[in-house]
């Protein structure tokens, strides 16, 4: 029995937020046990400029402020997105937030972008040793600012030089009207100045823009023909869903909120996959949304995902998800006659 298996029904005996916030202790203190082998070679790959030693990453919302991005990737995620912060602290929504739809192995959850701000994000990665692996900053607008480009454009500006990359979320559907930013018109306003912003840091840093699963083929449409005009250099797809399909089986599936976990798979494949056709395969992918299993990444990477991110499968199996993810990553490129994880990308397209 693993580690994880041990203390699960401690964790679950408390509120999940209580919860998430003492799994951040003991990734502070060294109690949570770092990867002890080495990623396999055919899982390494090059994208954004950047040398990913696996494509299996930590999907943002775990770590909001910055605060264990170091031991989070010592457990073996090729890669850690923090976040989301905004540009001033906010305490989110009111509790109770987080709900744990165990039956249905998902969450849903309705924080509002909860974090320290911009000031104690840069604090964070200011201390940050470059060869320490790959992080990502995701950012988000306040929920009171009149202006959401100014939002946008300072973090950019002030975190830019100290992440790898920057995650543009507007899909987040925890706060009033910022899904709307998805669309066209307003979508290409907010681009055209974080393009310029970019143009003026001391180097590239690769933009990503991260989208809901929830929007119709036309507007999909939309983003693709945008993010293809702007010079995006990757989507994210997806974030949570606001849709409840008839399985769900908790007391909890009527919370308001964002759900995430294994009832969003096929929704998030099937967006991954229509986004995938829409850019032609010319703009990277992540895929993120479900996935609890290599057979999971294993599908996301086949419909166009370069790159997978990993959340709320954590909730029920703990870190050592990881490392089963990234073997039977390899285990199946084996099988397959491949000798990169980069011949599995969109190859069920």
């Amino acid at each position: 029995m693993s580690l994880y298996a041990l203390i699960k029904p401690f964790l679950y005996s408390m509120d999940p937020e209580k919860s998430h916030g003492l799994a951040i202790k003991a990734l502070k203190l060294g109690a949570v046990p770092p990867c002890s082998f080495q990623d396999y070679p055919s899982l390494q790959t090059e994208l954004f400029g950047l040398s990913f030693p696996s494509p299996v990453g930590m999907a943002a919302g775990f770590d909001k402020n910055g605060e264990v991005y170091a031991p989070l990737l010592k457990t073996g995620f090729g890669f850690v997105e923090v976040g989301t912060v905004t540009p001033k602290p906010q305490i989110g929504n009111p509790k109770p937030r987080i709900f744990r739809l165990t039956e249905d192995k998902a969450v849903i959850n309705r924080l509002g972008f909860n974090n320290r701000g911009m000031d104690a994000m840069k604090s964070e990665l200011e201390h940050r040793r470059k060869e320490g692996g790959i992080v990502g900053v995701n950012i988000g607008r306040n929920k009171d600012t009149r202006y959401a480009v100014q939002d946008y454009t300072l973090l950019l500006g002030e975190l830019g030089a100290l992440a790898d990359y920057i995650t543009i979320n507007i899909s987040s559907p925890n706060t009033e009207g910022l899904r709307g930013l998805q669309q066209r018109e307003m979508l290409e306003n907010l681009l055209a100045p974080l393009m310029e912003v970019r143009e003026k840091l001391d180097r590239h840093v690769p933009l990503l823009l991260k989208i809901a699963p929830d929007m119709k083929d036309d507007e999909l449409k939309d983003v693709a023909e945008v993010a293809g005009e702007s010079g995006l250099d990757g989507l994210i797809v997806t974030n949570t869903t606001i849709s409840r399909p008839a399985t769900l089986r908790s007391k909890h599936r009527e919370q308001l909120g964002g759900l995430s976990g294994e009832p969003l798979r096929t929704l998030a494949t099937e967006t991954l996959r229509t986004m995938y056709r829409l850019t032609e395969g010319k703009i990277p992918l992540v895929g993120v949304g479900g996935i609890s299993s290599g057979q999971d990444a294993i599908a996301r990477i086949r419909a166009g995902a370069s790159l997978v991110q990993l959340y709320t499968a954590l909730v029920y199996q703990g870190f050592g998800l990881v490392s089963d993810i990234k073997r039977e990553l390899a285990d199946h490129l084996e099988q397959q006659g491949m000798t990169s994880i980069n011949q599995l990308i969109g190859a069920d397209a």
